[in-house]
């Protein structure tokens, strides 16, 4: 699939339409564009949704670095944008992603691997990959 980038004028008024919270953040969700899996949720600030939008390359906002987050840019594990998606309200973006290797800092391909259940959470998927081999050397892309 080839994903074109808008226009500099047509993703202006597109991100005219987004209402990010008080502070400047909007809730994005990351779902695997081919299986539908939802793979995590995470922030964006104005600058990484356009980034994002621009590039086709995901890009979140770190609310604990107070800094742009380009997936992958140091565990490899990157997400390509297929498509964003903008909810009713405005205020939470849908991203269909195609995830490379996994999305959880966990060692997961998603984030969302414990169920709640009757008798406390369960784990319903362990992790692929160690979380210390993720982290280990910085990836360049």
């Amino acid at each position: 699939m080839t994903r074109k980038a808008p226009d500099a004028q047509t993703l202006s008024l597109m991100l005219d339409n987004v209402k990010f919270d008080s502070n400047g953040l909007i809730a994005a969700i990351a779902q695997q564009h081919d299986t539908g899996e939802i793979l995590m949720l995470a922030w964006m600030n104005h600058e990484a949704l356009e980034e994002t939008l621009q590039t086709g390359r995901v890009c979140y906002y770190s609310r604990s670095r107070q800094d742009l987050w380009r997936k992958g840019e140091t565990s490899g594990q990157t997400q390509q944008l297929i498509e964003a998606r903008l909810d009713c309200d405005g205020d939470a973006v849908l991203l269909l992603v195609d995830q490379t290797g996994v999305a959880c800092h966990t060692g997961r391909k998603s984030c969302f691997y414990r169920s709640f259940a009757e008798d406390g959470l369960k784990e319903i998927s362990k992790p692929e990959i160690d979380p210390g081999q993720l982290y280990a050397r910085p990836h360049k892309h």
